[in-house]
């Protein structure tokens, strides 16, 4: 798909959205400038070549994997997880949720790249879509180095799964850990609590004793201290 804006005001993003559709043309894409960034999204079927090429093309020349991270959108735009509504009336991940979650969506979980060109001076956010039931895509450690742990932090915490890393297992949670955290269906309470067991001399798995609270995030308020006539007192 071609770049829908034929400028984006910056000559640098001017010319890597012009060498995507150069070179990717008769691929499905589509590119989004958002907020003075560039962001490429393409499926997953095809992602190691087209990553071999955007490291490698000089038209390109993308050396740098600044950070590879995961998205879990199963649900994305529902009204209780807007800003303005959770401000009075949302509510926290310990709500039952039951029948809003999309957890087939074969678009629920995306891979997300970012990418840097030194040789051109500018950036690029790639987002791969991936399929709810089974989120799967090439691993890029072959390419680029740094990939390596990120592959894995994005396999532990959303489930995703790098076809083709060298040594995909857990990096941040526990050898017995179930589920994957990040998942917006995992209780914020977890399944099971752990603690150390000083009769066994060891660390102790047990069902979760606590009770998921709901908790709603006051971000936007009214402040009066902040308003007009506030400002016009001061300066008055």
């Amino acid at each position: 798909m071609a770049y829908q804006e034929s400028r984006t005001g910056d000559a640098r993003l001017d010319a890597l959205s012009a060498a995507i559709d150069r070179h990717f043309q008769g691929t499905p894409y589509q590119l989004e400038f958002v907020c003075g960034e560039l962001t490429l999204i393409t499926p997953a079927e095809g992602w190691h070549e087209r990553a071999r090429t955007l490291r490698d093309h000089p038209d390109f020349r993308f050396e740098q994997l600044i950070d590879v991270c995961g998205v879990d959108y199963s649900a994305f735009g529902y009204s209780e997880w807007e800003t303005e509504a959770a401000s009075s009336t949302g509510f926290g991940r310990g709500a039952d949720r039951s029948g809003n979650l999309a957890t087939d969506d074969p678009r629920r979980f995306a891979s997300v790249y970012h990418l840097l060109s030194v040789a051109h001076n500018r950036r690029l956010r790639v987002r791969v879509h991936l399929d709810g039931v089974e989120p799967i895509v090439d691993s890029v450690v072959d390419l680029w180095s740094a990939a390596n742990w990120f592959e894995r932090e994005a396999f532990d915490l959303f489930g995703i799964l790098y076809r083709g890393h060298p040594d995909l297992r857990r990096i941040l949670t526990d050898y017995g850990f179930v589920g994957h955290p990040f998942r917006k269906d995992f209780p914020v309470s977890g399944h099971v609590e752990m603690r150390y067991d000083p009769e066994s001399r060891r660390v102790v798995y047990e069902p979760v004793s606590i009770e998921p609270r709901v908790l709603v995030a006051r971000v936007i308020r009214s402040d009066s201290r902040f308003g007009n006539d506030a400002r016009d007192s001061v300066h008055a």
